[in-house]
């Protein structure tokens, strides 16, 4: 029992994160059988997380097949070292040594990171960046405060900036952010950024469990097939006890 009080005690601050830290999470209602959005989403992954972030239990041609890329273009476009292969693993360049120096720790592989945060944390936090100058990278994150990473969406986005309220707590006062705008330099609106950051969502939520649909409708066909054996079974029972009875 004790073992298991402190494997508990040992879960409960990446339980905390996991839920977002207190933060209200935005929904992503993202949908996996939009195949526009998830080559979006791939797009945008390999240009703008792939330098440092891999997706190392994926490969390109396994992508290329379930989003309906064909693989000249996946190599053309969506692999930028002339060396890989169209079955290679999503493996970022990065030496992880040297990350590990640059950002205090390995960027985490991504392969499984809707899973493990879920999608409503991933969308909120792709959007919660703000300029915050105390942080090495210049940004912070109201989703993961004191984020180690830089703010890699902020071409698309713009410079986002915290909007602060005051609040009174116990007597004294303390700012709360209660909204980040941007200042309009990105190559996208508010809108289109929102939808950007959708479209890598989804990709990511398949890239943890690429076979999700087809094992959904796999189920549902074993669950049509039960119910017609079961319906079969009955009459059959039936049948066989008509003369007993």
């Amino acid at each position: 029992m004790k073992k298991l009080m402190v494997i508990l005690f040992g879960l409960l601050p990446s339980l905390v994160m996991a839920s977002g830290g207190g933060v209200t999470l935005d929904k992503a209602n993202n949908d996996l059988t939009d195949k526009a959005s998830l080559q979006n989403g791939a797009k945008l992954f390999v240009n703008y997380c792939l330098a440092c972030h891999s997706a190392q239990y994926q490969r390109y041609n396994r992508v290329a097949k379930d989003l309906g890329i064909p693989e000249d273009l996946m190599l053309e476009n969506m692999m930028f070292d002339p060396e890989a292969k169209i079955g290679d693993l999503m493996v970022s360049a990065l030496p992880q040594e040297e990350a590990a120096k640059w950002f205090g720790a390995p960027p985490p592989d991504l392969t499984l990171v809707a899973r493990v945060r879920g999608t409503d944390w991933l969308y909120t936090y792709l959007r919660s960046f703000y300029v915050d100058a105390s942080r090495p990278f210049g940004v912070n994150n109201t989703v993961f405060p004191s984020v180690g990473m830089p703010h890699v969406l902020e071409e698309l986005q713009g410079v986002p900036t915290a909007v602060y309220e005051t609040e009174m707590v116990d007597g004294v006062e303390h700012k709360v952010i209660v909204d980040i705008s941007t200042d309009g330099s990105g190559e996208l609106s508010t809108g289109e950024y929102d939808k950007a950051v959708l479209d890598l969502v989804n990709f990511l939520e398949y890239s943890g469990d690429p076979s999700k649909l087809e094992r959904q409708s796999i189920g549902w066909w074993v669950m049509g097939f039960l119910v017609i054996f079961a319906i079969v079974s009955v009459l059959l029972k039936k049948e066989y006890w008509r003369d007993v009875h």
